[in-house]
């Protein structure tokens, strides 16, 4: 039996590392499975926990009032010095770009345990953009003795930085895995799309029972990244506030996150708008419920990158890089920064549009089919076991 120890803390790694987790608890004869979470975002990652149906082994529980990166870094280091000591892993598995990642790698690393790192690979070369994810990932990487890229190019990053070939496996994202599980739950189940709903209007989008009854497009934002706190934000709400005011047929709605970075801008400006509604952060269901029911997204999110195309959705994404350029070659996103004016004339374009609707709607996602977690357990049975070695 070989030891794996798989660590995340934030909402979207639960979200990414869940099928993961369910698909290395389908070999219990060959793999003992601990997982610890280390609660960088505590009320986010316990609403995924509940859906996926995951208890974790070791809670950390380490987030805090007004915590910043010294405040993770420094106390997942820690935790994760003696949870390592308790587990005797043979391997540690972690995901993306966030500070428990890093630290996580740098404590197993310490420990001389090797690390096997999902989603590897991503780059923007920038190393404020994303920050501090673009320099989080780089560390990782370099640390990570397996790597697990979810794309040619994300394979051709690692190897134009020395990586070793035969310890890396092109696989997908596993957030295309989670998603395919959480919609075909929502399309099989009359109940829970009921339920969902009275979800979406008791956050505050009372207008959700009537979007296709009034035959209304939905635009469907999300904002939270750090380096467009400030005035990034505010040309970002000046934009949403003009396409508001130029489409009375469209509802714009904003699950606002909890950053008061965020909300300050976000509720000083675009408040009192008929159909602009900024609501509560929403669990991962009811949000791939509404990503589904939208015309078109805008945000700053990665993972969205990855997801809107699964469904057909396109995304312009208020950020002046990206670490996933596929999204951008396949034209199924675009990246329109925080320039006001930009991001105006790309949502005008999505709406009266429909041949340059379509041409996005339609383009093939680059991140996979959603069999992302099967080939990193089967990769890991053949590096973990003679037996089982091609």
């Amino acid at each position: 039996m070989k030891n794996i120890l798989i660590v995340f803390g934030t909402r979207p790694e639960a979200i990414k590392m869940a099928p993961v987790i369910k698909e290395i608890q389908k070999f219990p004869d060959i793999f003992n499975l601990t997982v610890c979470v280390t609660a960088q975002h505590r009320q986010m990652l316990d609403q995924v926990l509940y859906l996926f149906e995951i208890k974790p082994d070791i809670d950390l529980d380490l987030m805090k009032a007004n915590q910043d990166l010294f405040d993770i870094t420094i106390n997942v280091l820690k935790g994760l010095k003696e949870v390592i000591l308790r587990v005797q892993p043979d391997l540690v598995l972690i995901h993306g770009d966030t500070t428990t990642a890093m630290t996580t790698a740098l404590a197993a690393f310490y420990h001389r345990i090797p690390i096997g790192h999902i989603e590897a690979g991503l780059r923007t070369y920038d190393k404020y953009s994303p920050w501090p994810e673009e320099i989080n990932r780089q560390i990782t990487d370099r640390i990570a003795t397996y790597l697990f890229p979810p794309t040619i190019k994300s394979k051709e990053n690692l190897l134009t930085e020395g990586c070793i070939e035969e310890n890396m496996i092109v696989t997908g994202n596993t957030v295309i895995d989670a998603l395919h599980y959480v919609v075909e739950k929502i399309q099989n189940s009359a109940n829970i799309r009921t339920k969902l709903s009275e979800v979406i209007i008791a956050s505050g989008y009372n207008a959700f029972e009537n979007l296709r009854s009034k035959n209304r497009k939905l635009i469907l934002v999300t904002g939270h990244r750090r380096e467009n706190f400030g005035e990034g934000f505010i040309n970002i709400c000046m934009a949403l506030k003009e396409i508001a005011l130029r489409n009375d047929s469209v509802d714009i709605v904003y699950p606002v996150h909890l950053n008061p970075n965020v909300r300050k801008p976000v509720n000083e400006i675009l408040s009192g708008l008929p159909n602009i509604f900024l609501i509560e952060p929403l669990d991962y269901e009811p949000f791939v419920y509404l990503m589904n029911e939208s015309h078109f997204l805008i945000s700053d999110s990665g993972g969205i990158q990855e997801e809107a195309p699964s469904l057909g959705k396109p995304v312009l994404v208020m950020r002046e890089t990206t670490e996933r350029p596929e999204a951008v070659s396949a034209g199924t996103v675009k990246l329109v920064g925080t320039d006001k004016y930009l991001i105006i004339s790309e949502a005008e374009t999505l709406l009266r549009d429909e041949s340059a609707y379509m041409k996005m709607s339609k383009a093939n996602n680059p991140f996979g089919d959603g069999n992302a977690s099967k080939q990193i357990v089967n990769f890991l049975k053949q590096k973990l076991y003679e037996k089982y070695a091609n």
